[in-house]
């Protein structure tokens, strides 16, 4: 299954790579940099090398990173919305270029890496018009002729590590808006999909220095899990913002809890759709397999579980096989394909092993899993889809798998569902697919859904960016993206103003000198 890319590498720089590091125009590695080999996980084969970055290249880039900062915060706000849009505009013209490298890299389907590339257009646009929407509160005083404000202020350095499954969407939904917040962004991307993460610098990178922005506004750093926890621990990062694993989460919320820094953490999901009774069916249908089958199950509001009444739960099972048969699987740039392979060979072997889990915990499968062998999956990484009937409390249905492993639950009444539901440790993504009214307020309600995100007759994957994405328990209860995320970009400080000829204080205080 040969992929000849090399028109998109050249076109997006990546022809010749030879670095660890960038902070703007310069990159640059050390002598002691470690090469790693880039493998596609749709042909198995090399597409580039790149090197790991030591701790010496991590601090040059912090360095330059914390100099930018003085300069960068002083430019008017609706100037650096003004940058934004442009390399939104950037992101347009090298769409076609960016998302045929996402799906090859990653190996999610073309049309998914387009839209991840559309997703990093539409947060540009979102932050270009929230840089006229920076907004503070006024207080009335109970001084008199004294005013209150509050304003808020960029914190500095946004240190951004994200995972491989959105290897350039969930940068951008941190970027964007922490740049208009007058922040500078230090991205280490997943060393799984590192390519990307160059392309977007370079992109990035061309803007800034057609308005003769410092260097450190933007850097890149590849790097492994050690560079993970030097930003991590360092005091020079006020803001951590991590996506990934809970495992990982809790690694970085405790160092970075440690100096009293600020986190923004996006973990795993365990999402599950509610199908009622009343729902509709076919609506149902694609929501649950689009949200367990898209980007092969790696996504972190990917569907892992079905709760389906008693009622329907034969005749949506029969619904649901039909449906898993049809399903077209291979090289993820053809478009006939509905899905690609998973990451890497870690992650088929863990497909594999939570399988057999199930199976030993009395798990059913309805529709059986495997790897898929042959000349058209050469890369080893491609996997069936399946689905099993299950029990809630089993140890692999609370547990995230990022693998297309979809868990069928019968229940006989909506509380049951609900309980169902919020019975996991994680917080993410749900929904609820049904006709009757009272069944979706009860979902909405505060006593239905605990996550992060709730819906009603959509499925749990394919968030869109005007409103906060996040979610509770061990998903972290970081939000990003849209609605009123920028907060946690900036500090926030408040402010007295006295304008009379004396000073009283505050709670009527008397301090005569």
């Amino acid at each position: 299954m040969g992929v000849d890319i090399t028109d998109t590498l050249k076109h997006l720089h990546i022809d010749n790579i030879n670095h660890a590091y960038s902070t703007g125009n310069i990159w640059s590695s050390g002598p002691n940099t470690v090469i790693k080999d880039v493998i596609s996980p749709v042909d198995g084969q090399k597409i580039a090398s790149v090197n790991i970055a030591t701790e010496k290249e991590y601090n040059i880039v912090v360095e330059q990173a914390a100099k930018a900062f003085i300069n960068w915060r002083t430019i008017p706000v609706p100037k650096r919305g003004e940058i934004v849009r442009e390399i939104g505009n950037a992101l347009r013209d090298n769409k076609a270029h960016l998302g045929k490298l996402v799906s090859y890299e990653m190996g999610k389907s073309l049309q998914e890496g387009m839209g991840e590339v559309q997703e990093m257009i539409d947060i540009a646009d979102f932050a270009v018009g929230l840089s006229r929407q920076l907004y503070g509160l006024t207080m009335h005083s109970e001084r008199p002729e004294h005013r209150m404000y509050e304003q808020y202020h960029p914190l500095g350095i946004v240190g951004i590590i994200s995972a491989f499954n959105f290897p350039v969407a969930v940068w951008s939904w941190n970027a964007m808006l922490a740049w208009v917040c007058g922040d500078v962004c230090i991205w280490k991307p997943s060393e799984k999909t590192p390519l990307t993460a160059i392309a977007c610098q370079h992109i990035a990178q061309a803007v800034f220095k057609k308005h003769h922005i410092d260097e450190g506004v933007s850097c890149l750093i590849i790097g492994d899990r050690n560079i993970g926890e030097l930003m991590a621990n360092d005091k020079r990062v006020p803001l951590i913002s991590a996506t990934g694993s809970t495992r990982m989460g809790k690694a970085v919320g405790a160092a970075v809890g440690a100096r009293l820094g600020r986190s923004l953490l996006e973990l795993g999901g365990n999402n599950a759709i509610i199908i009622t009774e009343n729902a509709d069916l076919d609506m149902a249908l694609i929501g649950a397999v689009f949200g367990a089958v898209g980007t092969a199950g790696q996504r972190c509001t990917s569907t892992r579980r079905l709760i389906i009444h008693e009622n329907i739960y034969e005749a949506f099972k029969q619904k649901l096989v039909k449906a898993y048969g049809q399903i077209r699987i291979g090289n993820p740039l053809d478009e006939n394909n509905h899905m690609g392979p998973l990451i890497d060979h870690d992650a088929v072997k863990l497909y594999l092993d939570s399988i057999e889990k199930c199976k030993a915990e009395g798990g059913k499968f309805v529709v059986e899993g495997g790897k898929l062998e042959g000349e058209n999956y050469s890369s080893s990484c491609y996997v069936k889809p399946c689905v099993a009937e299950v029990e809630n409390y089993f140890s692999i249905v609370q547990h995230e798998t990022f693998a297309p492993i979809l868990y069928l639950i019968k229940y006989k009444t909506l509380d049951e569902a609900l309980a169902l539901q919020n019975g996991v440790p994680q917080g993410l993504s749900s929904a609820i697919i049904t006709n009757n009214l009272r069944e979706a307020e009860t979902f909405l309600s505060n006593a239905g859904s605990d996550c992060g995100i709730a819906n009603v007759n959509i499925g749990t994957s394919g968030a869109e960016i005007g409103g906060a994405f996040g979610g509770e328990k061990e998903t972290g209860g970081g939000r990003e993206s849209g609605s009123d995320a920028w907060k946690v970009y900036m500090r926030r400080q408040t402010n007295t103003i006295n304008y009379s000829t004396k000073l009283p204080l505050a709670q009527a205080i008397k301090f005569d000198l």
